[in-house]
């Protein structure tokens, strides 16, 4: 029995297609994506009271159309926006609060030593974890024993009498 050549042809064409790159197909991310709470609208434009006294540009400097969400969720809760100007210094209200957290000393190193720490953390916890068949949430896996429940935590607030808000029903 002799297989026609076109036969061999076609199926060497659909078994070698198979090894293609899987291109727009593989709908997994590439990468971690964009930040979406790292694009903040700009306030909108004014015309100034007397265009005669306009303050010089400074480069590098800040303009009146950036973005402050500090300081507008500040104002928004019935804050002064001034209070978080560097140039004012601490405020005299939280000058005890600024004396009481910093009695011990402040590492002026604080980040990096917790970035460190996290990152020995997750690679002991990720030891035996590498190789899966399916994909997992790692970080969910890592710290799970770090993690609350939050229904848990909630129904213990309530029977000690402290007034919570509603949750979501359990599992949405």
């Amino acid at each position: 029995m002799r297989i026609p050549l076109a036969t061999i042809v076609v199926t060497a064409a659909i078994a070698v297609s198979g090894c293609s790159n899987k291109g727009l197909k593989d709908i997994r991310p590439q990468g971690p994506g964009p930040d979406e709470f790292g694009i903040l609208p700009v306030k909108p434009l004014t015309n100034p009271n007397d265009y005669s006294f306009l303050p010089a540009p400074t480069p590098g400097g800040s303009n009146l159309t950036d973005p402050t969400p500090k300081a507008d969720a500040v104002v928004a809760l019935g804050g002064s926006a001034t209070a978080l100007d560097p140039n004012k210094g601490i405020p005299s209200q939280d000058q005890a609060l600024v004396v009481a957290s910093s009695r011990y000393g402040v590492a002026p190193n604080t980040r990096q030593v917790v970035a460190e720490e996290d990152e020995e953390f997750r690679k002991r916890q990720g030891r035996f974890t590498r190789i899966r068949l399916f994909p997992v949430d790692r970080y969910a896996q890592a710290y799970r024993r770090e993690s609350l429940d939050p229904y848990k935590q909630t129904d213990a607030l309530r029977r000690q009498g402290f007034a919570t808000p509603s949750a979501p029903p359990f599992g949405e």
